[in-house]
């Protein structure tokens, strides 16, 4: 009995000395557990990621563009077969300049009318029909009805230079019919014959003009005609 008891005792003893043991080991904690756990603690992370190293930098984006390539050829490449654009012709010269002729019966046509101013005057005009220049030399040389004697031509109407005629261009000449009074009686006339002057002012018999006349013209000694004008008005002034 007494061995027994000695047993109980002794580990009545050892228990009391494990409880205060504990006691005394877990004061801290709490006392401490309702203070909040320091930060960085286990606690207070928890289960958390570990944060990002900073030192690495953002990731890589693989869609980021890289360098920007160099452009692509735009020209259009024309399909196989398509034929080349033929070169421009080359401009054709301008044609040469015709070498002027005389005027003439043959190549112009002359017409005869009555003018209002000056009284008693006529307008010649000859035109050019052929396809070059030509010259109107000096004046027309006249002849009323046929008359032996070429009507006069007034000298102070000549001209600076000759005139030339374009194709379809014309060149006049005045015929004053009548002069000073002389007491003759003046002619009548129907018909006026024109002979065109060469160069040398010699007649080109061979391509004479005979012209209808207006009616009742009539003519005397003293009368004249023109050089050749290029203007109307010039051809009139006499």
């Amino acid at each position: 009995m007494r061995s027994n008891r000695i047993r109980t005792t002794a580990l009545a003893a050892t228990a009391l000395i494990a409880a205060l043991s504990l006691t005394a080991c877990g004061g801290d904690d709490g006392a401490d557990a309702t203070k909040p756990a320091p930060a960085g603690s286990v606690a207070d992370q928890g289960t958390a990621s570990p944060a990002p190293d900073a030192s690495t930098g953002p990731e890589k984006d693989d869609a980021a563009p890289t360098e920007a390539e160099p452009a692509a050829d735009n020209k259009e490449k024309a399909p196989a077969g398509t034929p080349k654009p033929k070169a421009p012709a080359a401009a054709k010269p301008a044609p040469k300049a015709k070498t002027p002729v005389t005027c003439t019966g043959a190549n112009t046509k002359t017409t005869v009318t009555k003018v209002s101013r000056p009284i008693n005057h006529l307008l010649l005009t000859v035109t050019n029909t052929g396809d070059r220049p030509c010259y109107a030399y000096y004046a027309p040389m006249l002849r009323f009805d046929g008359a032996q004697a070429v009507f006069q031509v007034y000298r102070d109407s000549k001209p600076q230079a000759v005139v030339t005629l374009d194709p379809g261009a014309s060149a006049y000449a005045g015929i004053a019919l009548t002069g000073e009074p002389t007491g003759k009686k003046p002619y009548k006339s129907a018909n006026l014959g024109v002979t065109f002057a060469d160069r040398a002012n010699a007649p080109v018999n061979s391509s004479s003009v005979e012209l209808k006349l207006p009616g009742e013209t009539y003519w005397d000694d003293n009368g004249f005609v023109t050089y050749w004008q290029s203007e109307m008005a010039d051809a009139l002034t006499y």
